[in-house]
């Protein structure tokens, strides 16, 4: 195999190849070559992201561990750490749906553990193509349940998410996997405190060929023959991540670790070569020390396996024994498979054999790409939107419709396949706008909120990546909480296309500015690149989820808890844009025009008038105006509460815009007579429109439409419900 041929099959470039040479001062030989061409992989590296990455927000005054470790971690008070992080597994779940989704959850439920902490949340982000065609069934089916299968099994809630339905999705669907745990302050792990004489333990399954260059094969777009690609798809057994996940508890609790990390995309050599990396130590690794499935297996495929349900544990020599005795009883294999050293090189020896002398910086602080961005030349067509072809002379039939279609109708086929109240802590699940859950052994809570917005990032990256996070904000401090920090999961076409790049440049510096205006820091992310086929690509969908504190989870304001005679009251403008909106897209079927401008000034006003809201219970009810606008946030709202209300809003501009515009910050209360002065004197210097009367069976918008809650029950389960 000559030069060229090998660079191609590990993924490096000419340049690369000479910047290596460089560095080592002479060739690397074929492991080196393997080793270093995945480190630099962009799946690993984020070569093509870190200088964007760093313009986020890291810190905040609950901010306990940023970016840089396998999950952020937040302050929850009393003694208690929240540590949270998303992450993909899109290619994987596009060739083999149900095993690709389902390690997908293993594997950020070792991200969480990585930092010490039980993990107690999952939720998932998931982007289905054409809801009608035969593949997205399929496709969807075996994600859906691979998803159950395994977070059922491992014991850990899933508690919330997003389902988003594109044709730009039908050859790459998306599966973005969240979890989090709860940690005792000084119960803290680390990737970042190994020492000199530590031994490195491979904790957990043994090692075989599934997976192998799992991260190579995120780092480029999908083949044509997907079929070709399964030998590279990793195999998840949840009851073995169990054991792990009981095991690692227990060895944290009894302080015998030194440092931890998740073994991951690149196996056994990311997770060796970073903790070395970031420890500022070396570390040589005896592959004949690791435990293997099939005996014949090469050093290159044993180092780049992902073969689940393993993680590296970095131990004391005189703590070693307690270990082994640990992992002995929890039935799980455990060896030591190399030592921490000074030498600031990363070793492979196989019988005293030296195969690879490498810096760690080689593997661990990567050289960067400086890509081009370039305006897509289309852009400004995707923004012109023509508002007279908006029209409509139904909209009761328009509201049903978006009610019943695949992004606006209930999603209980999904969640009915997710335990959401295993471990006992979820106090509002799957269905609700915002997951809440229990921080053990308080009266606080942790407020959740999953959201992304494809189309509106089509539209405007930028504009689309404010309103993305903007959204999610709005949700958690609806419920009362305040925001702790932000995950976020970037999926992207490929960066190697200016104009693509042009996308993701201008989606990260919209979150980045939302961030950093409404006080919320990124704590931790992935990127996820290469998301596109032969067929196309698909849009930017920057997903993103927040965490929030509730004090007193006595306080919180929930949905669906309107009462007859309630005051239903819209806080924010009643109007915002049809632009990139869910009717838009269900008038025309393509999303055009750019969604409403940036107000911090005014999301702050929101967020203090909000959270005092649920401080002081003026509301009973609450929910924000998203998707689908007013219209469908009162449909929702009197389906959850199964009741009528009477709207008497007045069009500004036109009906249309009224019921069904999106963005800017607005919600919808439903408050108690007796509470109604005292909303008002709180929101009375802020857009705040007194919108109708909770009451009866029906929901009559005046003027507009007459609707019976029965039907519009029908339409969200998926009918329109044309008898009722």
């Amino acid at each position: 195999m000559d030069t060229e041929q090998k660079l191609r099959k590990v993924g490096l470039s000419e340049d690369e190849y000479k910047n290596i040479k460089d560095i080592l001062s002479r060739e690397p030989n074929d492991l080196e070559l393997e080793l270093i061409g995945v480190m630099w992989s962009e799946h690993c590296s984020y070569k093509s992201t870190r200088p964007l990455l760093r313009t986020f927000p890291s810190k905040g005054k609950y901010v306990l561990q940023g970016q840089g470790e396998n999950a952020g971690v937040v302050d929850m008070g009393e003694g208690w750490g929240f540590a949270f992080k998303v992450e993909s597994h899109n290619h994987p779940s596009a060739v083999a749906p149900f095993q690709g989704a389902a390690t997908g959850v293993g594997g950020i439920i070792r991200d969480i553990i990585a930092m010490g902490a039980r993990p107690c949340v999952s939720m998932d982000g998931l982007f289905f193509g054409d809801a009608a065609l035969r593949k997205t069934q399929n496709l969807a089916k075996g994600i859906v349940e691979g998803i159950g299968a395994y977070g059922n099994a491992v014991g850990v809630p899933i508690v919330g998410g997003k389902t988003f339905y594109s044709s730009c999705y039908n050859d790459n669907p998306l599966v973005n996997a969240f979890s989090a745990g709860y940690v005792r302050l000084d119960k803290m792990a680390s990737s970042q405190t190994a020492k000199p004489g530590d031994l490195a333990v491979l904790l957990g399954s043994k090692t075989g060929r599934d997976g192998i260059a799992g991260a190579s094969f995120a780092s480029r777009e999908l083949e044509d023959d997907a079929k070709a690609s399964k030998p590279q798809i990793q195999i998840g057994d949840p009851f073995e991540e169990k054991l792990l996940i009981e095991c690692c508890m227990d060895l944290l609790q009894k302080d015998l670790i030194a440092s931890m990390q998740d073994m991951g995309a690149a196996g056994i050599l990311s997770s060796s070569s970073e903790i070395a990396e970031k420890s500022g130590c070396g570390v040589d690794i005896i592959v004949e020390k690791i435990p293997l499935r099939e005996a014949d297996m090469l050093p290159w495929e044993i180092f780049l396996s992902e073969s689940q349900e393993r993680m590296l544990l970095i131990v004391e020599k005189e703590k070693l024994d307690p270990v082994f005795a640990l992992a002995k009883h929890y039935g799980l294999d455990c060896a030591v498979v190399g030592t921490m050293t000074d030498s600031g090189r990363y070793r492979v020896y196989k019988n005293d054999v030296l195969l690879a002398d490498l810096p760690t910086s080689i593997l661990g602080d990567t050289p960067e790409i400086i890509r081009e961005a370039k305006c897509p030349e289309d852009l400004s067509e995707r923004q012109r939107l023509d508002l007279s072809k908006l029209r409509s002379d139904d909209l009761a039939g328009d509201l049903l419709k978006m009610l019943s279609c695949p992004n606006g109708h209930k999603k209980d086929a999904i969640w009915v396949q997710y335990d959401s109240m295993v471990q006992l802590h979820t106090i509002a699940g799957n269905g609700e706008p915002a997951a809440v859950v229990e921080v053990p052994d308080t009266n606080r809570a942790c407020v959740l909120t999953m959201e992304a917005e494809p189309y509106k990032c089509h539209t405007d990256p930028y504009k689309g990546a404010v309103e993305t996070m903007a959204l999610s904000l709005r949700g958690i401090w609806l419920t009362g909480a305040e925001a702790l920090g932000m995950t976020n999961c970037l999926n992207f076409a490929s960066p190697e296309y200016p104009e693509k790049f042009y996308e993701l440049k201008e989606a990260i510096r919209g979150l980045a500015d939302t961030c950093r205006a409404l006080d919320c820091p990124v704590v931790s992310g992935n990127v996820s690149l290469y998301n596109e086929t032969a067929a196309g690509q698909i849009y930017p969908t920057p997903l993103v989820v927040t965490a929030g504190l509730v004090v007193d989870r006595n306080n919180i304001i929930r949905s669906g808890r309107t009462q007859q005679g309630d005051i239903i009251y819209v806080v924010g403008k009643t109007e915002g844009s049809l632009a990139a909106s869910r009717y838009q897209d269900h008038k025309s079927g393509k999303p055009l025009g750019a969604t409403v401008a940036p107000d911090f000034e005014n999301e702050k006003k929101f967020r203090d008038r909000a959270i005092k809201t649920a401080e002081l219970q003026l509301a009973r009810s609450g929910r924000v105006a998203a998707g689908g606008g007013l219209a469908v946030a009162f449909a929702n709202e009197a389906i959850a509460s199964e009741i009528g209300m009477r709207i008497s809003i007045s069009p500004e501009d036109s009906p249309e815009s009224l019921l069904f515009s999106e963005g800017g910050a607005r919600a919808v209360y439903s408050v108690a007579p007796e509470k109604s002065a005292e909303f008002e004197a709180l929101w009375s210097d802020f857009s705040l429109t007194r919108a109708g009367i909770a009451g009866g069976s029906d929901l009559v918008w005046d003027n507009i439409f007459t609707l019976s809650v029965d039907r519009l029950r029908d339409a969200f389960a998926g009918s329109v419900g044309e008898n009722k």
